[in-house]
């Protein structure tokens, strides 16, 4: 048996190789690529190919019923385009979902490279959840360098950037194929591309082509061509191509290269003095002290019916998430379950806040609040002694509320997210608790502005 030490070193080696998404819908063997927020640059943002990105929760339901799909869609795509997945569930990756507009799961969205490196077009997938209709999409996404070449052109394009291997494909399509437009990324800005159809007669008699597609290959300048012989598929044209110029990062299952500023130069320590022998180690600076992170301010209290209407019971009152505090008298008494209720919601709140994102108003409601009770009576939250987190949204009618067994931070930052994200049941708010609004007087020309519509 070993010691403890060593199954202690044994557990941490395990853990330390197995995958960034363990708990996620996609195994490493998924021919779906995983991302988070640290390799969504250099693997989407960065790349010169189309991308589909799912951000999806391992318990979504519709996510499971996605996969199949998903998965036969990155099959039929491999070698195209990118099909990647995001597990928003992920701690490191809840911030970046939220970035990237997430709403709900599944959500689907295209990346298409543009002009400015990194900062590609994103749009959503409104599509059928089919295989068929994620590839036709992502398909009809894939950036164009091909060049479309005739008898008037082909001389010219020819001698521009002699140095550069140039590709041509002699076909009788008028429309370029999803493959040739793939290996026209795969080697972009390093093997010139372009199509010729095979009514362009001089053009075929110069190159002797006699059937159709035929790949040839002119190594540079004025150099003798090369007609590729082999399985019209992806990767072998890739490895004929490669023999002429290495293809991009992409091609070969790499990370595209982030193109961010480089980092400034740490300043370098001050050099000894000519006092100072080999053998003093002594260092007279002082290392360089971190600020302490400031601690999350409390959350802001509803003390009367009034403010608890106007923030959170009006007619036109978005998301609130309440605490009801627990009858007590003085809040300084609150039992435990409670203060780590506030003190979690003060910690969600503040690191939203320090992010720059915004989050629904997080407020407590005392027991010395009268409106309180009555909230609790109408949604059968009947005991007073006990602390209550929930969720309403007066301008849709409905509520949800807190179930889990402890308040811990994660516990309650999971509930959150779920609600931000609008995944999970919701009940419908009881009538008579929203404020009515005041009815509105219209005059005879509002009138006939409505009538008009």
């Amino acid at each position: 048996m070993l010691p403890q030490s060593s199954t202690f070193l044994f557990l941490a080696s395990l853990l330390a190789v197995l995958p960034v998404n363990a708990d996620g819908i996609y195994s490493n063997k998924s021919p779906v690529l995983q991302v988070n927020q640290k390799t969504y640059g250099s693997l989407i943002a960065n790349s010169n190919h189309t991308s589909i990105v799912e951000f999806y929760a391992p318990w979504c339901g519709h996510c499971k019923n996605l996969k199949p799909a998903y998965e036969k869609a990155a099959q039929n795509l491999n070698g195209l385009a990118k099909v990647a997945a995001v597990n928003c569930d992920e701690d490191e990756n809840k911030p970046f979902c939220g970035q990237m507009g997430v709403q709900g799961f599944p959500t689907l969205k295209i990346v298409t490279p543009s002009k400015k490196a990194g900062r590609p077009h994103v749009q959503d997938y409104q599509g059928p959840r089919t295989a068929k209709g994620i590839v036709d999409a992502v398909v009809n996404n894939i950036p164009n360098h091909v060049k479309k070449a005739t008898d008037k052109n082909l001389d010219n394009w020819l001698e521009q950037n002699e140095e550069r291997p140039k590709a041509i494909l002699f076909t009788e399509k008028g429309t370029t194929s999803s493959l040739i437009r793939a290996l026209a990324i795969d080697f972009l800005d390093v093997i010139d591309i372009a199509q010729v159809r095979n009514k362009e007669s001089s053009s075929v008699e110069k190159f002797g082509i006699e059937e159709f597609p035929t790949l040839v290959v002119i190594p540079s300048g004025d150099s003798e061509y090369k007609v590729y012989d082999g399985e019209l598929k992806k990767q072998p044209i890739l490895d004929f191509l490669s023999k002429f110029a290495e293809p991009n990062p992409d091609a070969t299952g790499k990370a595209a290269p982030a193109n961010r500023p480089k980092a400034k130069p740490k300043s370098k320590p001050a050099s000894k003095s000519a006092s100072d022998d080999g053998d003093n180690k002594t260092s007279t600076e002082t290392p360089e002290s971190k600020p302490t992170p400031a601690s999350a301010p409390p959350i802001p209290t509803l003390a009367t019916p009034e403010t608890l209407e106007s923030a959170c019971l009006a007619v036109k009152s978005n998301t609130c998430v309440l605490a009801l505090l627990p009858a007590t008298g003085d809040e300084s008494e609150l039992p435990a379950p409670a203060t780590e209720a506030l003190s979690s919601l003060a910690e969600i709140a503040h690191k939203h806040a320090l992010r720059g994102v915004n989050l629904f108003p997080v407020h407590a409601i005392p027991d010395i609040n009268t409106a309180s009770e009555n909230l609790r009576s109408v949604l059968g939250l009947n005991d007073s002694q006990t602390v209550e987190l929930i969720a309403v949204n007066a301008r849709r009618g409905w509520w949800r509320r807190f179930s889990g067994e402890e308040f811990g931070l994660a516990s309650v930052e999971s509930w959150i997210d779920a609600i931000r994200l609008g995944e999970g049941s919701k009940e419908k708010l009881p009538e008579g608790l929203v404020a009515e609004a005041e009815p509105k007087t219209e005059t005879p020309k509002e009138e006939a502005e409505h009538d008009e519509l």
